[in-house]
């Protein structure tokens, strides 16, 4: 996980043509808001929508772009994100002329921002209230009233075991969906943590990510042999890391999912 300070405001004025996407939220988001067809190159994690996003060329991962595949695409605009891409790479695209936009949405409401953004800065809103309905659906969940909150622990990565504070996505999309990070209070964004803290916390639900770390059954019975409500109650589930992490259109699936996992009771209609 790169951790490094680099924003920007928008670096275009004129809608873009010919995008090259190093975000796979974002790829997946142009696709679902009518804008795919701009798309002229993605990186290999770009996975979705399947049927639909094989048909842009991939250029490298999201770490290890092809600098010299993606100049030679010629595109008009770059999307990148702070996290989940590296500033050298970034710097690289710059320096050779390309107009890169570093995205960085750290809650459920920035990114429903990103997607606003995306929708009037390439001059293509027919697809506004399909956001408005992922958001509306954001409003009802946020005043559900609930008796407390479902403390969770959500590991991003094994060995060491790590996890994320409050000043991440993930940590918002939670609260929004009725869970209680038993870490956010964390100074740092990505902390180590280990299986003592988590015991210590109490997780009422333990939820094992695909990705960026894949966990797998076999990886339960670690967190089950601990004294935790979530071991007594089977409440150490895995789920679609993509669901946790990947800001855009893909939050109306996890708004659908995920508080069901967290409060079995929770009507979301």
């Amino acid at each position: 996980m790169t951790d490094y300070q680099y924003t920007q405001d928008l670096p275009f004025s004129t809608p873009p043509r010919r995008v090259v996407s190093l975000v796979p939220s974002v790829t997946e988001s142009l696709f679902e808001l009518g804008m795919g067809g701009r798309l002229v190159g993605r990186t290999r994690s770009c996975v979705h929508p399947a049927g639909q996003v094989e048909r842009v060329p991939a250029v490298g991962g999201t770490k290890t772009p092809d600098i010299g595949a993606i100049c030679a695409l010629q595109p008009d605009l770059i999307i990148a994100n702070q996290e989940e891409n590296r500033r050298e790479d970034v710097e690289a695209l710059t320096a050779a002329g390309l107009t890169v936009w570093v995205t960085f949405p750290q809650s459920v409401r920035q990114a429903f921002n990103l997607l606003w953004t995306i929708m009037y800065a390439f001059e293509q809103p027919e697809h506004s209230e399909s956001v408005r309905q992922i958001e509306r659906l954001a409003d009802v969940l946020e005043l559900l009233e609930r008796d407390k909150p479902c403390r969770v622990f959500v590991p991003v990565w094994n060995a060491p075991l790590m996890t994320f504070n409050a000043g991440t996505f993930a940590h918002d999309l939670l609260r929004v969906c009725g869970g209680q990070n038993i870490f956010g209070d964390r100074d740092q964004r990505y902390p180590q943590v280990t299986l003592g803290e988590v015991e210590a916390g109490q997780p009422d639900v333990i939820l094992l990510p695909s990705e960026p770390y894949a966990f797998t059954e076999a990886h339960i019975a670690m967190f089950d042999a601990l004294d935790t409500p979530a071991s007594r109650e089977r409440g150490v589930r895995l789920v679609d890391g993509s669901l946790l992490t990947w800001h855009g259109t893909r939050i109306a699936r996890a708004l659908l999912t995920l508080p069901a996992m967290l409060c079995p009771s929770a009507d979301v209609g």
